[in-house]
């Protein structure tokens, strides 16, 4: 692999992870939300999906985000009888995002994150250093 292709699949991991700490960071901003009426449904969990795509005229693999997906999970019932959004038993839907698997999320994000950023940190001082032996 050269460095060129180095860097771009370098670079399309720091674009993907971006995108999974966006969404993580929506899923921690709206953890404390709740229904706005008995029937609705609260903030649904967002998850990133992510793929591998071929760059043919490079002939590099680069993984993109897929798409973002809401995850499945029961929302959580808190009991609140005064709550204008609470059923006929006094039970209010919240969302399903949990605080904890958010954070260690973010942290393996943040850790893909950085290690894409060396590795094109890296093939950028080798790219630099081959030019100076060519001076």
């Amino acid at each position: 692999m050269d460095l060129q292709k180095a860097m771009m699949a370098s670079a399309a991991g720091l674009r993907a992870q971006t995108v999974r700490m966006r969404v993580i960071s929506e899923n921690i901003a709206n953890q404390n939300s709740v229904a706005s009426d008995p029937g609705a449904d609260p903030y649904r969990r967002k998850i990133v999906t992510f793929s591998s795509e071929l760059d043919r005229a490079n002939g590099v693999a680069l993984v993109q985000a897929d798409g973002i997906d809401y995850d499945q999970a029961e929302f959580g019932k808190k009991y609140d009888p005064g709550n204008p959004a609470a059923d006929a038993s006094g039970y209010i839907k919240t969302s399903n995002v949990n605080g904890l698997i958010e954070l260690m999320d973010m942290r393996q994000a943040q850790r893909t994150y950085q290690s894409n950023l060396n590795a094109l940190e890296a093939s950028r001082r080798m790219a630099t250093m081959t030019l100076e032996l060519l001076r």
